[in-house]
């Protein structure tokens, strides 16, 4: 078989079964922990196979140190420092730091223009 990129079809449906595993993990998680911490990692390696990126929303649901689904408030804790959200597996300890710059930038962005429309300055 060729390397590379699989045809669009594929990634298609592999997008779709890697979405379908993580809606089945998160709700199994109550009742079954361990099931749904063996369909993060089913996901994971339809993922890798394909050569494909892991979609956004669910990007930040498992641990990449020991992959376990995270669900917050049960075995991961969530902290927000002054630039950053820090999101602690309670499971092995690994942390994952996510900066929030550009959302700080937009806020200041729209509080200077409502200020300059107010006072009517660029007139």
């Amino acid at each position: 078989m060729r390397r590379g990129r699989r045809p669009k079809w594929m990634l298609k449906i592999a997008s779709e079964r890697i979405d379908i595993l993580f809606k089945l993990a998160e709700e199994s998680f109550h009742n079954h922990p361990e099931r749904s911490d063996r369909y993060v990692k089913m996901a994971r390696n339809i993922a890798t196979k394909y050569n494909m990126r892991m979609p956004r929303i669910w990007k930040r649901r498992f641990c990449k140190g020991c992959n376990k689904f995270l669900k917050p408030g049960n075995n991961c804790q969530i902290r927000l420092n002054a630039s950053c959200v820090t999101i602690k597996c309670l499971e092995c300890g690994n942390m994952e730091n996510i900066p929030y710059i550009k959302e700080k930038k937009n806020k200041r962005r729209k509080i200077i223009e409502s200020y300059i429309n107010k006072k009517g300055i660029n007139e």
